[in-house]
C-alpha cells in the first residue's frame, strides 16, 4: 500500500469512532448485516492470524506494539503479550502526563484479575488543567488505558503509595560539643 493512502492515527480513531456508532445501529436492528459484520471479523480475524504465524521475534513484537495491530490482536484474543505486561506499558506511556500534572503514576502488578497501580496526585498542574476533579479524571484516564489494552482484566485499583521514609536531621546538642584536651606527651 502506497504511503499516500495510509490512515494517520487521528484518521483511524475518527473511522473507528463512527464505527462504534454504525455497529450499534446494527445491534438495535439484528438481521444479514450484523451477521455480514461478524463473519468478515471472523475472516480478518484468521487472515491476522496467519500473520502472526509467519511472524518471528522482532517482528512479532514490533507488530504487538504497534497500537492499532495490538488492538485487533486484542479483539480477535491472539495478542502475543500476557495482559500484565500490555497493562504495565500502557502505564508507562501514561507516566509523563501523570507527571506534568505534579503526580507520580507507578505499575504494582496484578493481582487475580486486577491491575494494580499506585497513583499519587499532585496539588499543583501546569498551565491548562482547569478546574474540577483532577484526581478522578487521572485515575479514569489509567483505567481506560488499562483496560483498552488488556481488557481480559476485569479492574484497575489504586493503591497507597509507599510512605517516604523521611529522616529527621540528626540533633546534637552543643553542650555536648566539647574540645579534647590535648594530651600531653610524656618525655
Amino acid at each position: 500500500m502506497a504511503d499516500a493512502a495510509r490512515l494517520a492515527d487521528p484518521a483511524v480513531e475518527v473511522r473507528l469512532a463512527r464505527l462504534d456508532e454504525v455497529l450499534a445501529g446494527l445491534e438495535a436492528a439484528p438481521g444479514p448485516a450484523l451477521e455480514a459484520v461478524a463473519l468478515l471479523s471472523e475472516v480478518y480475524g484468521e487472515a491476522l492470524a496467519r500473520v502472526l504465524d509467519h511472524a518471528e521475534g522482532p517482528l512479532r513484537e514490533r507488530l504487538a506494539e504497534d497500537e492499532l495491530l495490538g488492538h485487533l490482536l486484542v479483539l480477535h484474543d491472539m495478542h502475543p503479550e500476557p495482559p500484565e505486561r500490555r497493562a504495565a506499558r500502557a502505564v508507562e506511556k501514561l507516566r509523563p502526563a501523570v507527571r506534568e500534572r505534579g503526580g507520580e503514576l507507578e505499575w504494582a502488578g496484578l493481582e487475580g484479575q486486577v491491575a494494580r497501580v499506585r497513583l499519587k496526585t499532585g496539588g499543583g498542574c501546569g498551565s491548562g488543567c482547569g478546574s474540577g476533579g483532577g484526581s478522578s479524571d487521572v485515575t479514569e484516564a489509567v483505567r481506560a488505558a488499562v483496560l483498552a489494552v488488556a481488557p481480559e482484566l476485569t479492574s484497575v485499583e489504586t493503591v497507597e503509595a509507599a510512605p517516604e521514609r523521611v529522616t529527621a536531621p540528626a540533633f546534637v546538642p552543643l553542650t555536648s560539643i566539647r574540645r579534647r584536651p590535648v594530651a600531653q606527651e610524656t618525655p
